[in-house]
């Protein structure tokens, strides 16, 4: 298990266990259906592919319980490189 599961940031940011567990199982079936990773991990983990999109806002669930992906505007990035941490909004290192 990775140790970001075992943390309650990640529990939290999602809205709860069972919210995190269906985000999870969603965007697994989305990636080995051929869904493109919207964060760079090594290894090409896709459970270390899913955890990233959380931790880094790229991917959430609905009110309807969907995976949705985070669009970033340019006011967003535009806040988010004032904050520094634009290289990971634009696939940067």
């Amino acid at each position: 298990m990775l140790d970001e599961l075992k943390e309650e940031a990640i529990i939290n940011k999602v809205g709860g266990r069972f919210k995190l567990s269906t985000l999870i199982q969603k965007r697994m079936v989305a990636l080995n259906t051929g869904a493109r990773p919207l964060v760079e991990v090594r290894g090409g983990d896709k459970l270390a592919i899913v955890i990233q999109e959380i931790l880094q806002d790229k991917i959430y669930l609905d009110t309807s319980g969907q995976v949705q992906t985070r669009s970033f505007t340019a006011s967003d990035a535009a806040r988010r490189a004032m904050l520094g941490d634009i290289s990971a909004d634009l696939g940067g290192e």
